[in-house]
């Protein structure tokens, strides 16, 4: 017994002195989170991985994941956050290296930049071909790249076949008084094999034929192939070589489908080459490709240069400058290096804080044809504003990580045009629904029935026939469901089951509005997270305090707001 008791006082002393260990270790019960990647300096800037968000410092470096740059990011909070703002501390902000462009107006003139290389003008490119069959007994040029003059001898050829009809012309010149025809037939098949007058009254006067022919250059170029070498026996079409004049060049450019509109044939460009640093040379637009290239997006485009003393040589890569001019094309320009391309309606960062609060807004806009290096904007911006015109895509990746929206992350556009007075009309509707959702906010039965009754004569005044096409269509999927809830709201004497059904009467109008928009009333989108067993549910309100109709005072300001919407952000 004795021998039990003295375990057991062993035992406890152990459990004592493992829990002091223990508390002394954690440092008196303190809870610490786990930092292994969670590093946040003084001023509220953490760096972070847009690749592997649990990567953070407190200090700029590669993510240890992916090898990419940390992306700096503000861990401030403002009072009011907007799910389109982002605010960023000052160091952020110039460790991203952010620079603001300044939106004005401007005209369709500018300068246009593109890229491509030095090709041979194709139009000049002369084979020269045997013209009788023969075998080659001497070559005057040794190897490609020679250049040669108009007249130059290149080869010499024995053929059998002229042989014979050297022959045939000094036979029928005997007789020639008596069978002029056939005297001139001999000629002729001279003739036709590129013999020269002169070569053939050569024949006629010396009555001897020859065994050799020189065969000569009838264009001035670069030999760029020599297909034949000396003892080859080549057939009458044969190509013995390939001769290019160099005179002149053609400028091979890749235009993107963006830049198409603003190219002409005709256009004069300038363009320089890495070869000769400072010096621009000048060329004419003489052809754009009809037909685009499927793998690379691009259109090619040529142009013509004059080429002085050889010194444009064939693939050598080249930047050119056009020059444009877009009659009528007029307005808000911002730099193409400020937009996030996401399809017809892309995005744009504008500064809406200062340089102590830094912050940035996330906007769509609508973009015109490209100038120069600009582009033209039709709407989403306004003179005058400051856009991100370097740094957008930190700022775009920060936002992404600070759960913003962001180019990849922004809301569907909902809004369609719908006609003034249907807007009016859904309008009064949201009007009558608010205090359905004040009703329910106080649990009160009977109330949220009677208020449902205002609601659906408002609901029965919305004219569906100043709608066409999808906007119709969206409407009717629509107003099923709303009545529905509606009439179910008003024959239910349990608040559990009005509340349920006031949801689907939530959503359908929260769509609505987004579609449709409303007239001079500012609404905010307002969710609980804990509605409906943690399934969570929206609601309308025309306040910005949370009060919530789906458990009134047992949870009243349980949720949180959304979105905001404005009836000037809506209507068109």
């Amino acid at each position: 017994m004795n021998k039990n008791k003295h375990i057991v006082i062993i035992i406890l002393g152990c459990l004592f002195f493992g829990a002091v260990a223990g508390y002394l270790i954690r440092g008196g019960g303190e809870e610490h989170p786990d930092h292994e990647h969670t590093h946040i300096d003084e001023n509220g800037v953490k760096y972070t991985c847009s690749m592997h968000p649990q990567i953070r410092q407190n200090e700029p470096g590669q993510c240890p994941l992916c090898g990419m740059a940390l992306t700096p990011v503000s861990n401030k909070k403002g009072g009011e956050s907007s799910p389109f703002v982002l605010e960023m501390t000052p160091e952020a902000v110039a460790l991203s290296n952010v620079q603001t462009t300044r939106v004005k107006s401007g005209s369709g003139s500018g300068k246009l930049t593109l890229t491509g290389k030095i090709q041979a003008n194709e139009q000049r490119v002369k084979s020269l071909t045997a013209n009788y069959a023969g075998r080659v007994d001497q070559l005057f040029v040794n190897f490609t790249g020679q250049e040669v003059r108009r007249g130059e001898k290149l080869a010499t050829l024995y053929s059998p076949e002229l042989v014979n009809a050297q022959k045939e012309l000094l036979e029928t010149a005997k007789i020639k008084e008596r069978q002029p025809a056939l005297y001139q037939a001999a000629r002729e098949k001279l003739r036709l094999w590129k013999i020269s007058e002169e070569q053939i009254a050569q024949i006629e006067s010396s009555g001897e034929v020859q065994s050799q022919f020189d065969i000569y250059a009838d264009v001035a170029g670069v030999v760029t192939a020599r297909n034949v070498s000396v003892g080859d026996f080549v057939s009458r079409g044969s190509v013995l070589f390939e001769i290019v004049d160099l005179s002149t060049v053609w400028v091979i450019l890749d235009a993107y489908e963006p830049d198409l509109d603003a190219i002409k044939k005709g256009d004069d460009l300038s363009f320089s080459v890495s070869a000769y640093p400072g010096r621009t040379f000048n060329a004419k637009v003489t052809y754009i490709d009809p037909v685009l290239n499927p793998d690379s997006r691009t259109v090619g485009v040529r142009a013509e240069a004059t080429n002085r003393n050889f010194e444009l040589k064939p693939e050598m890569f080249v930047s050119a400058n056009i020059s444009t001019s877009q009659a009528g094309q007029s307005g808000l320009m911002i730099p193409k290096t400020a937009i996030l391309w996401t399809g017809p309606r892309s995005v744009v960062y504008v500064q809406v804080g200062n340089k102590e609060a830094p912050a940035f807004e996330m906007r769509e806009v609508e973009l015109g044809p490209r100038v120069g290096e600009d582009y033209l904007i039709l709407s989403g911006v306004e003179e005058g504003d400051l856009v991100v015109s370097n740094g957008v895509f930190a700022i775009d990746a920060a936002a992404q990580l600070s759960g913003n929206y962001s180019m990849m992350t922004r809301p569907e556009v909902k809004t369609l045009d719908t006609p003034e007075e249907f807007r009016k009309q859904l309008t009064a509707f949201v009007q009558s629904y608010l205090p359905i959702k004040d009703a329910l906010v106080k649990s009160d039965v009977d109330v949220t029935q009677k208020a449902v009754s205002p609601a659906k004569v408002s609901l029965s005044k919305v004219d569906m026939k100043l709608l066409e096409g999808k906007a119709h269509d969206i409407w009717m999927d629509l107003l099923a469901p709303l009545k529905s809830s509606l009439d179910r709201i008003s024959q239910s004497k349990d608040i559990d089951e009005q509340r349920r059904h006031f949801e689907t009467l939530s959503d359908n109008l929260i769509e609505a509005v987004e579609y449709f928009g409303v007239r001079e009333l500012n609404l905010y989108r307002q969710y609980c997270p804990m509605a409906f067993r943690d399934k969570g549910a929206y609601w309308l309100s025309s306040v910005k305090e949370i009060q919530n109709p789906y458990f009134g005072d047992v949870m009243l300001t349980c949720g949180e707001v959304k979105s905001k919407y404005e009836f000037d952000d809506i209507i068109h």
